[in-house]
């Protein structure tokens, strides 16, 4: 029975889109490694690539530069993360008429964390907007745009309950967003629940699963910890002992994020978003588990042939 999986089909490739996320560079270094992960994720075709901009436009300029040489350099399309963190309204209308203008045509819509960090109060800008759903709709009166906004399968960390938290992604999606993608996750069932709890809001935007692969599994428990995200016991026991291997921690990181996104594919799942950390193979080899191959690769294979 096992052939007969549907994540085992041969054109399951076909079937499911990815998009990837970046962020900007802060050093030459760093910036020598963002582009060697565009240069290896960009033959697989991804549906998007989307682009983080800091608390308060603290990244703006690098974001900006970013965007501009994946429209310019590379056959992507690029949405770029705003934030109406710090800003004034007429600040936040103004970098998305710099990005229209550049030829921008997604955007991810985002409140964005406190300036002070994760964990911290949030407070609007008296002349801001004061939260996502209001930036959905200046993006919206600012163009045709297409809008991706945040999602939470474990509740937004300042959400006092789900009921909160699900009407706000009611009134983004009402205000014109295009799709939601969520908070990263490894228990697949709270994404289920989640998704759920949205039809029967009467939401019925696609809401994508992001995925993280966990590059450093002590990094990503404790940011885990200040956002409100899981770590089940099962997940910290597949990295126990790996702290100083990390070659072994690399195989055990793919085979992990590739379980998460097979086990989502049998659900009926054909959207995902990675959190790529400026990093390649992992999302790579997941890419590779479920059927996208790049067109270098399917060359090659077709010479072999």
């Amino acid at each position: 029975m096992n052939q007969f999986r549907f994540s085992r089909r041969p054109d399951i490739g076909d079937k499911v889109r990815v998009s990837f996320e970046f962020f900007p560079p802060k050093t030459d270094e760093m910036e020598a490694r963002l582009w060697d992960t565009v240069t290896r994720l960009e033959p697989l075709k991804p549906k998007f690539v989307s682009v983080t901009y800091g608390a308060g436009g603290s990244t703006r300029e690098r974001t900006a530069r970013t965007v501009k040489r994946i429209l310019n350099e590379t056959s992507l399309t690029p949405a770029a993360h705003m934030t109406c963190v710090d800003a004034a309204r007429d600040q936040v209308d103004m970098v998305i008429r710099e990005f229209a203008d550049m030829g921008v045509k997604r955007f991810v819509a985002l409140r964005g964390d406190p300036a002070a960090g994760v964990g911290t109060s949030y407070r609007p800008h008296p002349d801001g907007y004061a939260n996502g759903a209001e930036l959905v709709g200046a993006l919206k009166n600012a163009g045709d745009f297409d809008i991706s906004v945040s999602a939470y399968p474990e509740k937004h960390p300042e959400s006092p309950d789900f009921a909160t938290d699900i009407d706000m992604l009611k009134r983004k999606a009402d205000n014109g967003a295009t799709r939601a993608i969520t908070q990263f996750f490894f228990d697949n069932d709270l994404y289920e629940r989640y998704v759920e709890r949205a039809r029967r809001a009467g939401i019925y935007i696609p809401i994508v699963p992001g995925i993280l692969p966990v590059h450093n599994f002590t990094q990503v428990a404790n940011f885990s910890s200040r956002c409100g995200a899981l770590v089940p016991a099962w997940l910290a026991e597949r990295f126990e002992g790996l702290e100083n291997d990390p070659q072994t921690h690399a195989l055990v990181a793919s085979a992990v994020a590739a379980e998460q996104v097979l086990d989502l594919v049998e659900r009926g799942v054909g959207d995902f978003h990675f959190y790529t950390m400026n990093r390649a193979d992992l999302v790579f080899a997941v890419c590779h588990m479920i059927g996208i191959r790049s067109h270098e690769a399917e060359a090659a294979g077709s010479a072999a042939a």
